[in-house]
């Protein structure tokens, strides 16, 4: 799959993905009975895709938070950074469009370029810390990414062979 630059999709990953991932050590990978996650899939400048969960709730800061959308009005709904997935394989991705809530549609496509600039600073951030390029106290690491999906995404990522 090729998308256009500064284009994307809102999409589910498909059953290979998760009998592919979900296991005992990956914890951390969204799937809640036997349900996928709508996620905003958008390409990157490195050789891979970013898919971020759409969520009901979440209550942390890493996280783009939808304001205008009904569901936000009674839930804290958004597009959670700590659990994207990195996708380096067309398998992983359905071809088929994902359904959310057109006002929560709205606002991704009005923010989409705030929302791409956050997620690439998220995992660019991560990145360097592994490579030891920025330096972050580790009180901080351990608040941004104790409960991210990144560590499962070494070999995508370029940090391990």
């Amino acid at each position: 799959m090729q998308l256009p630059e500064n284009d994307y999709q809102i999409l589910k990953l498909t059953p290979m993905f998760y009998s592919n991932y979900l296991n005992q050590s990956h914890t951390e990978i969204l799937k809640k009975n036997n349900r996928a996650y709508n996620c905003l899939l958008f390409q990157t400048h490195y050789n891979f895709f970013v898919a971020v969960p759409y969520r009901s709730e979440v209550a942390h800061k890493y996280a783009y938070h939808f304001r205008y959308s009904k569901r936000s009005k009674k839930h804290k709904s958004g597009l959670d950074y700590t659990k994207i997935i990195i996708v380096g394989q067309n398998e992983y991705l359905d071809t088929k469009d994902a359904i959310i809530d057109n006002d929560e549609y709205n606002e991704t496509i009005k923010n989409f370029e705030k929302i791409k600039r956050e997620v690439l600073k998220y995992v660019e951030d991560y990145i360097n810390y592994v490579q030891g390029k920025k330096v972050i106290s580790e009180k901080e690491f351990e608040r941004r990414y104790k409960y991210s999906t990144l560590k499962y995404f070494h070999r995508e990522l370029a940090l391990e062979e």
